[in-house]
């Protein structure tokens, strides 16, 4: 025998001895039935609230202007923080949107961007005015191609469940551009009634209406004067009265804003996940302002919504709930 073949059998033997009894004792214990998900790191759950989600728009830049750092930190935070789906309020891909659902820029601009293991969930889209530049229902036709993008029309809702009992939160996706300008072959006024009477009829289970559109109806950013702005608030602000809407969720400015006009409703504007525009402080209806980069973090429970401004590096610039 060479001394190679003398020195492993010495070793295998030697291990023999010392692995018999704790081999025993591993087989009397019996048969485990670990999942992957028993491996990997978890996150706690979330007594207060049912629901969590994140909310980004105005994002699709092939990773510029910070998109890519913004994306980051969306993907730590929700490895570390409940999160049941994201919610995009348009202007996913600029500039001119996508000319079908194999556009490349699908996969420059979102696949290989927002490429978090915590991202891969679902995610609920609106169209924004750059997504008109090309073929705005190549965007629904990706639904079929992709796992997560989840847009069945160009407006839709949603009954959302809180996770304890019966108490749901109503989401209403809307078509905003076709509303401000007249898009007569876009038959606004059925898209107007739907959405009246998708609020006006809810379950006696739904807690929480939210709209969720890609314009927002007030602002501080440029656009506070601007002709969209104001044919966005004539049209909906008297809808948001007439159905007791909680919250509406835009872009369009691309900043970070919590504004309270008159009213019911609270305005949330999440549209910075890449380049930035500036912002306007004291206005008297703004109760949180920001040009900054980053995302909004949603909980909810029956009673209340809590929301976060994150920017790109974590830190939470602002924080507020609202209460039944």
């Amino acid at each position: 025998m060479n001394r190679r073949k003398f020195v492993r059998n010495t070793a295998i033997s030697a291990l023999g001895v010392t692995m018999i009894a704790p081999l025993e004792v591993l087989a009397e214990s019996g048969v485990t039935h670990l999942e992957s998900e028993d491996l990997s790191t978890t996150v706690i759950a979330d007594a207060a609230y049912g629901l969590h989600f994140l909310a980004i728009g105005d994002w699709g830049r092939n990773g510029e202007y910070l998109q890519l750092e913004v994306a980051k930190q969306m993907g730590q935070w929700a490895a570390s923080h409940p999160n049941n789906f994201v919610i995009s309020v348009g202007d996913n891909f600029y500039p001119k949107g996508v000319v079908s659902e194999h556009d490349p820029l699908l996969n420059f601009s979102f696949e290989n961007v927002y490429t978090a293991h915590s991202l891969q969930c679902d995610w609920y889209p609106i169209l924004g005015n750059h997504d008109y530049g090309s073929d705005p229902d190549a965007q629904i036709r990706y639904s079929k191609v992709s796992r997560r993008w989840n847009m069945p029309a160009r407006y839709y809702s949603k009954e959302v469940s809180l996770g304890t009992g019966n108490d749901k939160v109503l989401f209403v996706f809307i078509d905003t551009q076709p509303i401000i300008y007249e898009m007569k072959e876009q038959e606004p006024e059925k898209q107007m009634e739907w959405m009246r009477q998708t609020l006006k009829q809810a379950s006696a289970n739904v807690k929480w209406k939210v709209v969720v559109g890609h314009h927002p109806h007030y602002t501080v950013g440029p656009r506070i004067k601007n002709y969209d702005t104001l044919a966005i608030r004539k049209a909906l602000a008297p809808v948001f009265e007439e159905c007791k809407v909680d919250v509406y969720l835009a872009g369009h400015d691309h900043s970070l804003q919590h504004l309270k006009p008159e009213g019911q409703t609270h305005l949330f504007i999440s549209g910075a996940g890449s380049e930035l525009t500036p912002v306007t402080s004291g206005v008297n209806y703004s109760r949180f302002e920001a040009s900054e980069n980053g995302y909004m973090y949603f909980s909810v429970n029956a009673k209340q919504l809590n929301m976060k401004a994150v920017n790109y590096k974590g830190s939470v610039l602002y924080e507020t709930t609202l209460t039944k």
